[in-house]
């Protein structure tokens, strides 16, 4: 039965996705302390448990017919098509609907590494562009990209069980930073903190944050 489950048993392309996805968070999020290191080991283990299954083996699939006897006539190694019996349109639904949240989330991933790669070199406290509507652009961006690849596009149960792991470890690293960020800009900081929101904007900002996590934009909004 799980052989004839279309879109898997790719083993080379699952590999290769895993390489790619793996570099590209690790050239944006390099981890430092032991802290950050558990981190991203959560979100390693969820890029090679999604692409394991999205391109290999189907194991979400395989235990929801093994325990919970769907219909092994409409089977498709996505979920979402699988469980609303919409086949081939409803995978072409969710990949257009989780690319959108990825790409989103790559934006604001590698533009707020920018902009604050910019400020440490300046040794100053970066508080403009995408920092002006959240505290930490980058791991907004990493969130909203697990999400659109590993909830929205392809969920697994590994993939939704881990992801709320992966926020609570961020949002625990994210805290641990601003204490050593308030160390050194003191008051600073700390208005800071009380004018931007810590991941998502404000209802009446979200336009602003995906309009800032074009890199073109942001640079013409620079320009003096």
């Amino acid at each position: 039965m799980i052989n004839n489950i279309a879109h898997s048993g790719t083993w080379i392309l699952a590999i290769f996705m895993i390489v790619v996805a793996s570099w590209f968070f690790y050239r944006f999020l390099a981890p430092k302390s032991w802290r950050e290191w558990a981190s991203a080991g959560l979100v390693q283990a969820f890029i090679i448990a999604l692409y394991a299954e999205m391109y290999g083996f189907p194991l979400t699939i395989y235990l929801l017919v093994r325990f919970f006897g769907l219909d092994q006539a409409n089977l498709n190694a996505n979920l979402w098509s699988t469980l609303l019996g919409m086949g081939e349109t409803g995978m072409m639904i969710a990949m257009i609907l989780g690319y959108g949240f990825l790409f989103i989330g790559i934006g604001l991933f590698i533009q707020g590494w920018r902009e604050l790669y910019r400020a440490r070199q300046e040794n100053r406290l970066v508080t403009d562009g995408l920092y002006a509507v959240v505290r930490h652009p980058q791991y907004s961006g990493l969130f909203l990209g697990l999400f659109g690849e590993g909830f929205v596009h392809w969920p697994t149960v590994f993939s939704i069980t881990v992801l709320p792991l992966i926020v609570l470890a961020y949002v625990l690293l994210a805290r641990r930073e601003e204490k050593r960020v308030l160390e050194e800009f003191g008051d600073e900081y700390r208005n800071y903190q009380q004018q931007v929101p810590m991941f998502f904007p404000r209802p009446g900002q979200w336009k602003q944050l995906l309009e800032r996590s074009n890199i073109a934009d942001v640079k013409t909004q620079q320009r003096p």
